[in-house]
């Protein structure tokens, strides 16, 4: 490579990791999980554990830089996610009905190989591997979510050693960080609460490639449980006129659950095939518990002190993906999910209104260069309806009413690069 494709790659590089830190990253998909993380991923419906054939390896399955072509490999991606509104109708009074508000972000990701040394690859991601957003405006559905989001964003380092030219293993460190924001209440009482928190986890991953077209894969993400710390203000108003409040440190414990994967995928001519299963262990979310440097419990901020009871399930997700090498400079890529909720109906909140999904898409790239291919994918999300008679929050009355809408809309437009 000579110093031009140097200087270019390397500005490459620095460009996409400084977009990675200024632009937020939400999501949607079951749970807060935003499981698409590449431009091929976004194209395949997430089908990416035992068929990486390019640097995404890294972040989907490590061990799978093993088989790569035996050069520095780099992916640079954006995908450019929509989210449009939710709409609740409820069943006892139009004066509850709501609907969330439509949202736009931009989320870049990189994806980094290495070359082969000895047996051993080294790789590298900067990923936003969960996400949640939403605002709702309406006095009902503000009470409890009049602005709920988190943001995370996850380095992940990683390795892989071939241990035959059959059998890899690989595995790596997660460096997360991670951002929240809460603001709730009704007239003459409210809540403010932002706060951030960084911490590590793991990833392991082994494939095992019985005969040249076929694979069998595993992978597992550790869980890792944010601690959120930062400020909180709390106000109780009469007429306008504080009686109340609270300015101080404010706490809040989000688990980001552990991911077990298991794949197979099967190359025949210029087809390959892969289905990929997911369990998401839903389960580590019991609550949603804030707290505070005192008790407010039996004041007029009482309801802002309980924890917001959730008791998920842990939850699959079946991924169907095919890959199309067209010619010696066009593939196309398809794929389907079925994504299953974790969300209980009797403890669903305006915060996350969740529901049984399924994700369509496509993609293509083309070959400018031996070195250098481009590529655009595109995913719809389709969320079913959900009817939910819900407990009581927070002394206010349950959920009793029909989500409906919703879903997301991906564009994801990359790169990727070999030297």
């Amino acid at each position: 490579m000579d110093r031009f494709d140097q200087n270019v790659d390397v500005k490459i590089l620095f460009s996409v990791f400084f977009l990675s830190l200024v632009f937020p990253s939400h999501g949607r998909a079951a749970g807060y999980q935003i499981p698409n993380q590449s431009l091929r991923a976004v194209g395949i419906a997430g089908a990416t554990v035992a068929n990486t054939p390019g640097p995404e390896a890294s972040y989907y399955n490590p061990a799978n830089m093993s088989f790569l072509d035996e050069l520095w490999q780099m992916e640079t991606s954006l995908t450019m996610l929509h989210l449009p509104s939710i709409s609740y109708t409820d069943n006892r009074t139009a004066m509850m009905d709501g609907s969330s508000d439509s949202e736009m972000f931009y989320l870049p990701q990189l994806h980094l190989v290495s070359k082969k040394y000895s047996r051993v690859r080294f790789g590298f991601s900067l990923t936003y591997p969960y996400g949640l957003a939403k605002q709702w405006s309406q006095p009902y559905p503000a009470a409890t979510a009049r602005k709920f989001s988190l943001d995370v964003i996850e380095a992940n380092p990683s390795f892989s050693y071939a241990v035959s030219p059959l059998f890899s293993v690989g595995g790596g460190g997660r460096l997360i960080y991670s951002e929240g924001e809460v603001v709730n209440g009704v007239p003459g009482l409210s809540r403010e609460l932002e706060g951030d928190d960084f911490c590590l986890g793991y990833n392991l991953a082994a494939t095992y490639s019985p005969s040249p077209p076929w694979r069998l894969s595993a992978t597992y993400r550790s869980e890792v449980d944010l601690g959120l710390e930062g400020d909180a203000v709390l106000n109780a108003a009469v007429d306008g006129t504080t009686v109340m409040g609270y300015s101080g440190p404010g706490y809040l414990d989000v688990p980001l659950p552990a991911v077990f994967s298991l794949a197979t995928s099967y190359a025949w001519e210029n087809l390959t095939f892969e289905i990929t299963w997911n369990r998401t262990f839903w389960s580590a979310v019991e609550s949603f518990d804030f707290q505070y440097d005192q008790s407010f419990l039996g004041t007029p901020f009482d309801a802002f002190d309980r924890p917001l009871v959730k008791d998920w399930s842990d939850s699959d997700a079946f991924r169907f993906g095919l890959t199309w090498e067209i010619n010696a400079v066009w593939q196309a890529t398809f794929g389907f999910a079925i994504d299953e909720t974790p969300v209980r109906e009797e403890t669903l909140g305006f915060e996350l209104p969740d529901s049984d999904g399924y994700m369509y898409s496509a993609g293509v790239r083309y070959a400018v260069s031996d070195r250098v291919k481009i590529g655009v994918s595109y995913m719809f999300y389709y969320t079913t309806s959900k009817t939910v008679t819900g407990e009581p929050v927070a002394g206010l009355p349950g959920i009793e009413g029909r989500f409906e809408d919703g879903g997301a809309h991906a564009v994801n437009v990359g790169a990727v690069f070999s030297w």
